[in-house]
């Protein structure tokens, strides 16, 4: 009985040498990870710092630069006349597109008819002009609801010309912005007017 006893002793201090490995892995596990999440935190911080430093560096970099551009630009005497040259040289063409069809309505409350053709202008470039055709029929119609309000007492009136080619320009401009979020017709002229 003695050495069962004995066996059983020595069981148990092997066991309890065995848990207290596993206890001592457990806590070197835990050290490890708590160190390992701290080290992670603590680099990530200082990146960010040398983030931070690095983006101001080159920040006070251009700032001194375009400083040293604007001392020697005043130094120069041709400075400023250059850049009003410049300015003056590039300027924009204004080009024109004929609107092929024409647009004929009644006036309102009356047998009259009034035939007009139109012609745009723009200082952008071809683009507006595509971008007209793409929508012409959106943007005859728009037109059309407009002049087809216009009455014979206002066809009378001396300014009815101009405040009809704005209208048409403003409604033109509205329907391209509408589409293609830009307008960029700058006038709108008659190249044939009729009423009968």
């Amino acid at each position: 009985m003695g050495l069962y006893d004995s066996k059983s002793s020595n069981g148990s201090d092997s066991e309890s040498s065995q848990r207290q490995k596993i206890a001592i892995g457990v806590i070197i596990l835990i050290a490890l990870f708590i160190g390992g999440g701290y080290f992670v935190y603590v680099s990530k911080q200082d990146s960010s710092n040398e983030s931070e430093a690095l983006i101001k560096r080159k920040a006070h970099e251009k700032v001194d630069e375009l400083d040293k551009e604007a001392e020697a630009a005043k130094a120069s005497s041709s400075g400023i006349n250059n850049v009003m040259k410049d300015s003056v040289n590039t300027r924009f063409d204004n080009i024109y597109l004929q609107v092929d069809k024409e647009f004929m309505t009644n006036l309102k409350d009356s047998k009259k008819v009034m035939v007009i053709q139109i012609a745009l202008m723009t200082h952008y470039d071809n683009r507006v002009f595509d971008n007209f055709k793409k929508h012409e029929f959106a943007i005859r119609s728009a037109i059309m609801d407009v002049i087809r309000q216009t009455t014979e007492s206002e066809v009378e009136r001396p300014s009815f010309r101009n405040e009809l080619t704005s209208k048409i320009k403003i409604i033109i401009n509205n329907v391209l912005v509408k589409y293609e979020d830009f307008g960029g017709v700058d006038d709108v002229f008659f190249t044939s007017f009729v009423i009968n």
